[in-house]
């Protein structure tokens, strides 16, 4: 067993972190795909990072605004299937409201869909794309969540399943616990590195959120 911590926040990802919505959104990008004219292939070089910056990077400027608010609208409007990832409810039950966030790529509506498609609590905290002018791989959502709890961000521990989140959270000074759902240990370059949130046991203490992991 590997021990870390205490952490006086932990700020977790969403998508592939604490949400399985990889079939939702593959459907929603291959129409998207379609509608636009884009190569499929070239989707999927581009994880965990805002639609904008997708749009922009694939198609021309001149429809890139229309196109990333079209992935949007796909994204918001089908949610079968999404749900929580193994260990997500016991993390949340385990890290206090106020030590816990949400970071996201996703934009707010499409957050608050797909939460509320997973049954999990919405933490008082909630950090989107539709929050900060930059979104990852910059350390602009890891440093406004911290700032919203009230913390240090050298002591928080960021959760994260995308190297451009693993990226965000390095740059933001924070640490990071890797969640292998769509990249190896090696992609992520995390500090440590789990399958999924069941392969780790938060514990709140008086000093902050240690954890454990298998």
């Amino acid at each position: 067993m590997t021990s870390a911590g205490p952490f006086d926040a932990v700020i977790f990802d969403f998508d592939g972190t604490i949400a399985d919505s990889h079939a939702a959104m593959v459907r929603a990008y291959l129409q998207w795909a379609e509608e636009f004219g884009v190569d499929r292939d070239a989707l999927w070089s581009y994880t965990g990072i805002p639609s904008e910056t997708i749009a922009n990077a694939l198609l021309p400027a001149a429809v890139a605004s229309a196109a990333a608010r079209r992935i949007d609208e796909l994204e918001v409007s089908d949610t079968d299937g999404v749900i929580p990832l193994p260990g997500a409810e016991d993390a949340f039950g385990a890290v206090p409201a106020h030590r816990r966030a949400i970071a996201t790529s996703c934009t707010r509506p499409l957050l608050e869909a797909r939460l509320g498609a997973t049954g999990l609590p919405r933490p008082d905290v909630v950090v989107t794309k539709s929050d900060v002018e930059r979104g990852k791989p910059n350390p602009d959502s890891f440093l406004l969540a911290a700032e919203r709890l009230g913390v240090d961000p050298a002591r928080c521990l960021v959760c994260e399943d995308a190297p451009a989140g693993v990226a965000g959270a390095r740059a933001a000074g924070m640490a990071v616990l890797g969640i292998l759902t769509n990249h190896t240990a090696e992609e992520l370059g995390a500090d440590w590195s789990v399958a999924t949130l069941a392969d780790v046991e938060f514990a709140d203490t008086a000093d902050g959120v240690t954890l454990r992991l298998a």
